[in-house]
């Protein structure tokens, strides 16, 4: 299956494109199917459609499995018996989308034995694909150009560091975070697509997330944790382990910090010690 890696983020990437498109002309005509915390958008069931209908038209689901935030439910156990999974979030900041702040992304990802070795992140608004398969470094392209190798920054003083944190995803234990942790200034970044970008593009340097009543999923994760890892950048739980994907419980507890990597086991130290 790694020999086909370059294929299918060819296939990966295609789909890509096309699911962002879906969202960038549905911009100023979606419907808001469901409201609450976790909104659903006509935009999202259209991009989630056209994902996994191409993924499964050209590779079936003998060799694969399928998670994706729009047709999960908890009862879906057949793919913890696959040891390779697209793991899918159509629309990755959608209350960003709703209020049209263009910081929303595509996310897709193929996770081998719970962890991901071919990325695809898109920014739609903002014309931008980043793609990698693991050991083979991160790229951006735009439309009807080359890719290019993105690096994060080479920041080691965290005193320099922007650090990125949610609009809308807040509580009392990520400001106290934000608070204490050593860093240089703050800004608010919509979807975990766009705040990894943002970091491999050398806008930035940290990102703080922590699990309140509920926590991240993993479709909100896998891909742009590898498009980070791959750009020179670390991503983990705040006890410096990996994130592991597409076991029973898709939830991601806990807090998790994503880094340029120049100080990453520091600010891992400090963030356990501040305490959540």
């Amino acid at each position: 299956m790694f020999d086909r890696l370059p294929a299918l983020l060819d296939l990966a990437r295609r789909i890509g494109w096309g699911a962002g498109d879906i969202l960038y002309q549905a911009e100023q005509t979606f419907k808001i199917e469901k409201s609450g915390d976790s909104p659903v958008t006509s935009a999202d069931l259209a991009a989630n459609q056209h994902i996994l209908s191409g993924l499964v038209s050209a590779l079936g689901d003998a060799d694969f499995a399928y998670l994706t935030e729009e047709t999960y439910s908890p009862d879906q156990t057949d793919r913890l018996n696959h040891p390779w999974v697209w793991v899918i979030d159509p629309l990755d900041g959608t209350k960003d989308f709703i209020n049209h702040t263009g910081d929303y992304a595509v996310h897709i990802a193929l996770v081998h034995e719970g962890r991901p070795v071919l990325a695809v992140v898109a920014a739609p608004a903002k014309g931008r694909l980043y793609s990698t398969i693991a050991g083979q470094g991160s790229y951006v392209e735009t439309k009807g150009n080359a890719r290019e190798r993105v690096q994060v920054s080479d920041r080691t003083d965290p005193s320099t560091m922007v650090l990125l944190a949610s609009r809308s995803h807040r509580n009392e234990a990520l400001e106290k975070l934000i608070e204490h942790l050593p860093h240089g200034s703050t800004e608010s970044v919509g979807s975990v697509g766009g705040k990894v970008a943002a970091i491999v593009d050398q806008f930035a340097d940290i990102y703080l997330s922590i699990s309140g009543k509920s926590a991240p999923k993993d479709w909100d994760f896998a891909a742009p944790d590898l498009i980070l890892t791959e750009a020179g950048g670390q991503i983990t739980h705040f006890d410096g382990t990996p994130l592991i994907y597409n076991r029973e419980d898709v939830q991601q507890w806990g807090g998790i910090l994503a880094t340029n990597g120049q100080c990453h086991s520091l600010l891992c130290e400090k963030a356990m010690a501040i305490g959540i």
